[in-house]
């Protein structure tokens, strides 16, 4: 059996600092290599395209609140971003999360995608949602391009301590600023950035207290974003059940040593980093203890990280081979990009494996 590429991809979007956003335009990104144009579409908006849904020629990628559409979707993948929790969603959005999930399971023309192996785990183990695949998020290629070494007499130094994404209680914000301000009372010039917007921005801003040494920086577009990880020494965060974490993908790749909670999908990112330039924060989140790996993080080297895996190209080819193992065996891909094509099958094993071979909707 021969198939073609799709003709477009339909993904739905999400917040514009945040891992759905930043997902669906790096995917973009991914796609353009093919050949093959995409459309974000809010979430809101995806049901009003029904000749699209019902299209075998249209691939569509959605995200857990547009994967409300897919029993009345064709060639479908829906995308488990992450795991749920009660303590900040509430009961009922975790209830409709895992209903979503369980929807993409039983529906014939869809199939699901974690975002890691630590996210398909835990479905697995703690809800009994079935994953068809993983592919791991892709950065923006703009993230991916190594920071230029400063010229030695220009004098500039990375002395940011930085946090990028949503302000919200799940991050534990609140509790790694007292540790920073220690770090800071103890290393002379060392500030805090905290890039993102959200409803911690007001809590957190009372407890910077009006110290100087604290900038919150709002919304910056990526280039801006880009530049203040080449300013920082350390990255911090610390939901304990990230989904993957591109922001600490992005972080590695501009220079900056990570800290991150010793557990979630950020450990994939690089394993063999840990004690390294990956630095596990306590879940007990006691303030001495932070500060001691806060501190060992600043003195620890960078080291390079391979980023190939987590490419929007390579992102872009796991999504494509989960397409076309879902629509028949065998297929022969007629591409209209052919170096990209004949690319494909390396993508299909490094970005998708664990992929289940069952047969999906015919043609």
């Amino acid at each position: 059996m021969t198939h073609a590429y799709p003709d477009r991809v339909l993904i739905s979007g999400g917040r514009e600092v945040g891992g759905v956003g930043s997902f669906a335009e790096s995917l973009r990104a991914g796609f353009a290599e093919y050949g093959i144009p995409v459309e974000i579409v809010p979430p809101a908006g995806v049901a009003s395209r029904g000749a699209d849904l019902r299209s075998p020629r249209v691939l569509k990628i959605l995200s857990t609140s547009a994967v409300f559409v897919a029993p009345f979707a064709r060639r479908t993948i829906c995308v488990a971003h992450g795991v749920p929790r009660a303590d900040a969603q509430g009961w009922m959005r975790l209830g409709s999360i895992i209903a979503s999930f369980k929807l993409a399971n039983r529906c014939r023309g869809a199939q699901l995608v974690a975002v890691s192996h630590y996210t398909a785990a835990t479905l697995g183990a703690v809800f009994n949602v079935r994953t068809d695949a993983v592919v791991y998020n892709p950065a923006k290629p703009l993230y991916l391009e190594p920071a230029p070494e400063p010229p030695p007499e220009s004098g500039e130094d990375r002395r940011y301590v930085t946090y990028v994404g949503r302000l919200i209680r799940a991050k534990n914000l609140h509790r790694i600023l007292p540790a920073v301000r220690d770090l800071m009372d103890e290393t002379p010039g060392l500030r805090m950035c905290l890039i993102g917007a959200g409803e911690e921005r007001a809590t957190l801003e009372a407890m910077a207290a009006g110290d100087p040494r604290f900038e919150f920086h709002g919304t910056p577009d990526d280039v801006q974003v880009r530049e203040q990880l080449r300013r920082s020494r350390l990255f911090v965060s610390g939901n304990e059940v990230e989904g993957f974490g591109i922001a600490y993908l992005e972080a590695l790749a501009q220079g900056c040593v990570v800290a991150m909670p010793a557990c979630g999908g950020g450990l994939e990112i690089a394993p063999g980093m840990v004690g390294r330039a990956v630095q596990l924060l306590p879940l007990s989140w006691d303030r001495a203890e932070v500060v001691a790996v806060l501190r060992h993080a600043l003195r620890e080297p960078w080291t390079p990280i391979a980023t190939e895996r987590f490419s929007a190209a390579a992102a872009a080819g796991g999504y494509l081979g989960v397409d076309a193992r879902f629509l028949a065996d065998g297929i022969v891909w007629r591409g209209r990009n052919a170096e990209a094509t004949a690319a494909i099958p390396a993508l299909e094993e490094q970005a998708g494996r664990g992929l289940s071979r069952r047969r999906g909707i015919s043609q």
